[in-house]
């Protein structure tokens, strides 16, 4: 267990004895990103003893951060207890400030562009791992006069491959946190079982479905997992989750050169999308260096948009952010894992 595993009423037990309001100031200053050492509202010697207690140390400790956009992209790599890396990037936009972070280290998926998933899968991360980052995140922004609105789930990991601890993050970032559950957007390359679950949990949150292919031939060669859970079973799945929700889900499609950037691609999708009248959202292929294909040019991309809005989809292009920092899911850690053995830290142990 660690700082963000402990829930309020955790946190009541440990301050057991002192006043029920160091309960209200403690968390508040954890809810920020505070290190317990650093609460000045609270005594002295109540200060030292949070610092010292283990439920209350933090699970990530930075071992590498970069920028790129002229500070409007920073991406984290933080090493673990057990010296895994984890990723997690800020993103801020004219209106709003996004944070996308890691819910597992490695993932087991293997989708054959994915720098995270040509790496293997090490182990899920808890809540409190989750949660942390968007803290982190969020008092960032702060430094930053900017203001954390939005959390998707599409850095390192399936989701729905660890949708325990993931709904428990989503439920501590909505009610202890403050965080719309309208802006929090859980991302799945296609597990069918995990969208039905997610179908039937109150909080109405988003669903992004990476889609990638729309004819099972090539879905299977870039999402291995779509053996299992092909595309008709898949979209039968998303129609239930639009229909309990009542909501518009959204399909992520990154495009890749001469493999799914072709007109028929583009009817193909257009054809899935409007079945369950999904929102698509283009990203041009992020580099990586165990994949070699190219990202689709950028009039290509736009030629591709646009062939989906004249067939009567909603499409966007989002623009990818931090390519010359290692920004693809994945990367930065990899790139820690090749380096390194340990994470660095300073010779206190700090951040």
């Amino acid at each position: 267990m660690a700082r963000y595993d402990v829930t309020p009423d955790e946190l009541a037990v440990l301050l057991a004895g002192e006043p029920a309001f160091r309960t209200r100031q403690v968390w508040e200053g954890l809810r920020r990103g505070d290190a317990p050492g650093d609460l000045t509202v609270v005594p002295r010697a109540l200060r030292e003893r949070l610092a010292a207690e283990p439920a209350l140390a933090p699970a990530l400790r930075l071992d590498a951060a970069v920028e790129s956009d002229e500070g409007q992209t920073v991406k984290w790599r933080w090493a673990l207890d057990d010296g895994r890396l984890v990723e997690t990037v800020l993103m801020h936009y004219p209106g709003r400030t996004t944070v996308c972070v890691s819910s597992q280290a490695g993932c087991a998926m293997a989708c054959a562009f994915c720098a995270t998933g040509q790496a293997g899968f090490e182990r899920n991360l808890t809540a409190g791992e989750i949660v942390e980052q968007v803290v982190r995140a969020g008092a960032e922004a702060r430094r930053s006069g900017r203001r954390l609105s939005n959390v998707v789930f599409m850095g390192m990991g399936e989701p729905l491959a660890n949708l325990d601890h993931v709904w428990s993050s989503v439920e501590r970032m909505h009610g202890d946190l403050g965080l719309s559950a309208r802006h929090l957007t859980v991302s799945t390359i296609g597990i069918v079982p995990g969208i039905r679950r997610l179908a039937a949990l109150p909080l109405p949150v988003n669903l992004a479905v990476s889609l990638h292919a729309a004819d099972d031939t090539l879905r299977d060669e870039l999402v291995p997992v779509n053996r299992r859970y092909p595309i008709p079973a898949l979209l039968e799945a998303c129609r239930a989750w639009v229909d309990a929700k009542g909501r518009r889900l959204s399909f992520e499609w990154a495009l890749i050169r001469g493999v799914n950037d072709r007109p028929g691609d583009a009817a193909r999708l257009a054809g899935l999308a409007r079945e369950v009248r999904a929102h698509v959202n283009l990203i041009p292929l992020n580099p990586t260096p165990g994949y070699l294909a190219e990202g689709t040019p950028p009039a290509g991309v736009r030629a591709f948009r646009d062939l989906l809005v004249s067939l009567g989809v909603n499409a966007t292009v989002r623009r990818n952010r931090g390519t010359g920092i290692d920004a693809a899911c994945g990367q930065l850690a990899a790139a820690g894992a090749r380096r390194q053995k340990t994470p660095r830290r300073r010779p206190d142990g700090t951040d």
